[in-house]
């Protein structure tokens, strides 16, 4: 990317696609410069967000704050400018002994977008937010000034930044904690579902688990909605990984990664493909349980073992659409949304569920709440305006709101949480849509047409 231009951007569904300025820099005196000289800035890691979350008239790329600062080895603690990958930080930090204590289901978002949407993981019900084991960050604030953020030092701006979306400045670098593993593997327990209930019983059994995930049929009708496939994981000791030998323990084969070379047409997935996937996925796992040892990467990312899977969706892309409904009228709620999306027809073979613990109270600006979520890929085309209304209908029903790092196009009473934030440096284009209430192709000048949706 070069240092200054403008260019066609768009974050990882290609949906929307804008025209705007990025610029990148790795000084201080580069940064500051881009964001005086400029109005409506926000900072975008890796573009891993999806929607319009980290577009804005005028963009700041932190791929070039893609330094280590210090590597604790004994206390396990690491600093490291913001732009890094957590792909990088764990091929350091996993061959002496250590691993994230969250991580998303993509390693390659940056350390600022962690802190920025305080991702969550498979374990939120037993270990809480990124944001959980973070020290402290520099913030370049609007004003020009860099402030030390933490517990103790600027706390309050410490906390309206977590989960703030990039709305309070640009996060510099970041001092987090990390947690000891004997191995680079996991011991997992598969275990099919034939419906929701029987899904969601699973998830109360397994909450002495430190890791639980879903795969769900999001097709399914009638007695069978929910059928499903929960994952749940511990890291695995050096004792239980049998055959492989305890000097290799915190290694893990090299495999190959294929990746979609070309953007596919989109009539590609559709309502019977999708369908076929879902069978021969569930179908393939044979028993009811199954216990193995799988790779880190397997467990955790199993989508980045493909490159550019984000083309399947074709030229008009895709959103992801995640939300979290209370747990008292959890199993109600998400029932009505799998009717819903199987009555549309816009099926989504990218269906995950997780069981939220009770989320800390000081992190005011972070999505989750102690309840169930829900995360779908969705086909840009002409039925999802009015499919994802139809699901913000049965979300604000039953008490539960939209994760920021997905949004696209949700009403705003499901979006509009976030507090402390708002100044008129750091604006970004989901920012502007969801405080004035335009169609997110209209949420600035040089934004994606209409025929883009249609």
């Amino acid at each position: 990317m070069k240092k200054n231009f403008v260019q066609r951007v768009s974050n990882w569904g290609n949906f929307p696609v804008v025209t705007r300025k990025m610029r990148s820099a790795d000084t201080l005196s580069g940064i500051k410069s881009f964001v005086e000289e400029h109005n409506e800035v926000i900072a975008r890691g890796n573009g891993r967000c999806y929607g319009d979350a980290a577009l804005a008239e005028n963009i700041f790329s932190t791929s070039r704050l893609n330094k280590f600062i210090s590597f604790d080895r004994i206390n396990g603690i690491i600093e490291c400018e913001s732009g890094v990958l957590l792909a990088d930080i764990l091929e350091i930090i996993i061959k002496q002994g250590y691993f994230l204590f969250v991580t998303p289901g993509t390693k390659f978002i940056t350390v600022g977008g962690a802190i920025a949407s305080d991702v969550h993981g498979k374990n939120h019900h037993s270990e809480g937010c990124f944001s959980d084991y973070l020290i402290s960050f520099k913030l370049l604030t609007e004003n020009g000034k860099v402030r030390n953020c933490s517990h103790t030092e600027n706390s309050e701006l410490f906390w309206a930044t977590i989960g703030g979306m990039g709305l309070t400045g640009i996060i510099l670098s970041a001092e987090f904690k990390l947690r000891n593993i004997e191995t680079a593997y996991i011991r997992q327990e598969r275990i099919k579902a034939e419906s929701l209930d029987e899904i969601f019983s699973l998830f109360e059994e397994s909450n002495s688990w430190t890791y639980n995930v879903a795969w769900i049929d999001c097709l399914q009708t009638g007695k069978n909605v929910g059928r499903s496939i929960l994952m749940r994981g511990e890291h695995a000791t050096k004792y239980e990984l049998r055959g492989k030998t305890c000097e290799n323990a915190l290694k893990t084969e090299k495999k190959l990664r294929p990746s979609i070379p070309f953007t596919l047409p989109s009539f590609i997935l559709n309502r019977f493909s999708v369908k076929f996937f879902n069978a021969i996925y569930f179908g393939k796992q044979r028993q009811k349980k199954v216990n193995e040892i799988v790779d880190y990467e397997r467990f955790f990312f199993p989508l980045d073992t493909v490159d550019n899977w984000n083309r399947i969706y074709g030229k008009k892309g895709f959103i992801q659409y995640q939300m979290v409904i209370p747990k008292a009228g959890g199993r109600e709620g998400m029932r009505e949304i799998l009717t819903t999306i199987a009555e549309s027809g816009n099926g989504s073979f990218l269906a995950v569920l997780k069981l939220f613990g009770k989320n800390n109270p000081q992190a005011y600006n972070s999505f989750p709440m102690e309840g169930y979520t829900l995360a779908l890929d969705f086909k840009v085309n002409q039925k999802l305006p009015t499919l994802v209304s139809q699901l913000d209908r049965i979300v604000e029903q039953y008490g539960g709101r939209i994760y920021l790092s997905k949004d696209t196009m949700s009403k705003s009473s499901l979006t509009n949480y976030l507090k402390n934030v708002d100044n008129s440096k750091f604006v970004s284009l989901q920012h502007k849509r969801i405080i004035k209430g335009v169609a997110p192709e209209m949420a600035g000048s040089g934004g994606v047409k209409k025929d883009n949706i249609l």
